[in-house]
C-alpha cells in the first residue's frame, strides 16, 4: 500500500486559504476541485459522499456516506505519524446545523471516532444556532458570525488538552478553522492547535480562484 502523507499549507499554498496566517499549522490529504461535480475526481466523489444529508438515511445513498466516512478515518490514521494520535485531542468542527436540527450531521465526529480505538475525541465546540452551509450557499458564513454561535462545552474540558487537532472535511478560505482556533485558544491558551483536513479546496486549471 502506497504511503499516505499529510501536506502542510505553507506560504506557497496559503493564498487560497486567506484566513490562515503564518502561525497556523494546517495539513491536508487531497485536493478537492471547486465548481466541478462529484464525477470530476476521486476526491470530489469522496467529499460528495460524506456530505450527503442525514435525510438520506434509509436510502441507497446512505451506505456510500458511511463507507466513505470510514475511509476518511482510515486515511487520516495512515497519514498521521506513529505516536501522534496518543498526543492529540481530536476536535471536530461542528456542522452548520445545530444539534436539535433534523439535518444535524455529525460526520466529522464519526471520522474522528474511527481514527483509532481509545483516541481522545471531544466535541469541545458546539453551535448554539444553525448557520447556512457554505457548500450549499454562495453567501459564505463569516468568521464573525461563527464566533457568535460557537460555544465551549464546559462539561468536556477536564482534563485540559495540551495538543488539539481541529478536524474538518474540506478547508476553503479557512473561515471555520479560524473561528474554531480562536474559540479554543481563548479557553486553552497553553494548548498547541493544528488543523487536519481530508482535502483543501482548489480551482480548475483555467481559474485563478474566488472573485
Amino acid at each position: 500500500m502506497a504511503d499516505l502523507r499529510l501536506t502542510k499549507i505553507d506560504e506557497s499554498l496559503r493564498a487560497l486559504h486567506y484566513h490562515l496566517t503564518e502561525d497556523d499549522s494546517c495539513y491536508f490529504l487531497y485536493d478537492y476541485t471547486s465548481r466541478q461535480g462529484f464525477s470530476y475526481s476521486a476526491t470530489n466523489q469522496l467529499i460528495s459522499n460524506i456530505k450527503k444529508s442525514p435525510l438520506t438515511k434509509g436510502t441507497p445513498q446512505w451506505r456510500y456516506k458511511m463507507r466513505d466516512i470510514r475511509r476518511c478515518s482510515a486515511d487520516l490514521a495512515r497519514a498521521l505519524p506513529e505516536g501522534v494520535v496518543e498526543q492529540l485531542t481530536f476536535v471536530p468542527i461542528p456542522p452548520s446545523k445545530a444539534r436539535e436540527h433534523a439535518e444535524y450531521d455529525d460526520r466529522m465526529r464519526q471520522v474522528c471516532d474511527g481514527i483509532a480505538a481509545g483516541a481522545d475525541v471531544r466535541e469541545l465546540v458546539y453551535q448554539m444556532a444553525s448557520t447556512r452551509a457554505s457548500h450549499e450557499n454562495d453567501e459564505r458564513v463569516t468568521v464573525e458570525e461563527l464566533l457568535e454561535v460557537y460555544a465551549i462545552d464546559e462539561a468536556l474540558c477536564d482534563p485540559a488538552p495540551s495538543a488539539i487537532a481541529i478536524i474538518d472535511d474540506v478547508i476553503t478560505a479557512g473561515t471555520h478553522f479560524r473561528a474554531m482556533a480562536d474559540t479554543l485558544r481563548a479557553k486553552f491558551p497553553e494548548a498547541q492547535i493544528i488543523g487536519l483536513f481530508i482535502a483543501r479546496r482548489v480551482y480548475p486549471d483555467d481559474e485563478d480562484g474566488p472573485v
